[in-house]
């Protein structure tokens, strides 16, 4: 045993008999704090340890140093084609010799008269009775500017039931569909009321020869 080791074992008796003769509080808490400090110090090496040397071994590749992965709050530009639509007049339906545009048409040759709507046949064809030679029936477009249910003819004293009127003078009206009329569009019963209920004031009117 060495010397240092003799000491230390003999001061750890000498703590032992005081920490047993007295009972102080204070004097209690002095001797533990020796022993305690004496039997760290029993345990310490009394050679120095060769010092240790730690090598850092090379860092493992980072994680983060891969390529970044495409940022989701990058949008995309999607480019939009425009495909520019040319609006093509529409053509008037089969057998009609008017314009798609128009709310009637008339064909003073085959003496036929149609209602469209949006370019469509909604009545039609029906028998017409158009004027004579001496008196024929203005041809063009025109608008209905009246209607009288219940007209009847100062110059020529004779009723024109459902007349609707698009020239002075000249209106759809039921008639005879087998004598010429002084200009007016002669129309069966159910037809002139079918014009009469359908044609409005400001309706365009087509007559073609």
């Amino acid at each position: 045993m060495t010397v240092k080791k003799m000491v230390l074992a003999a001061a750890a008796v000498a703590a032992a008999l005081v920490l047993g003769a007295c009972g102080g509080a204070s004097e209690q808490a002095a001797v533990q704090q020796v022993a305690a400090t004496t039997a760290v110090t029993s345990t310490a090496p009394t050679t120095s340890a060769p010092p240790v040397t730690t090598t850092s071994a090379a860092p493992a590749p980072s994680t983060s140093s891969s390529a970044p992965a495409p940022s989701s709050s990058s949008k995309t530009s999607t480019s939009k084609k425009t495909t520019s639509t040319t609006t093509k007049a529409k053509a008037a339906p089969a057998g009609v010799p008017c314009s798609a545009t128009v709310d009637a048409c008339v064909d003073l040759s085959a003496k036929k008269a149609w209602l469209l709507s949006g370019g469509e046949v909604v009545y039609g064809p029906v028998q017409i009775m158009p004027g004579s030679a001496s008196d024929p029936t203005p041809v063009g477009t025109f608008r209905v500017s009246a209607k009288v249910k219940d007209y009847h003819s100062r110059e020529f004293d004779a009723p024109m039931p459902y007349s609707v009127f698009f020239q002075p003078g000249i209106a759809f009206h039921q008639g005879s569909l087998s004598k010429y009329s002084h200009g007016c569009i002669h129309l069966s019963p159910s037809a002139s009321q079918k014009f009469f209920g359908t044609l409005a004031s400001g309706d365009t009117v087509q007559v073609v020869r």
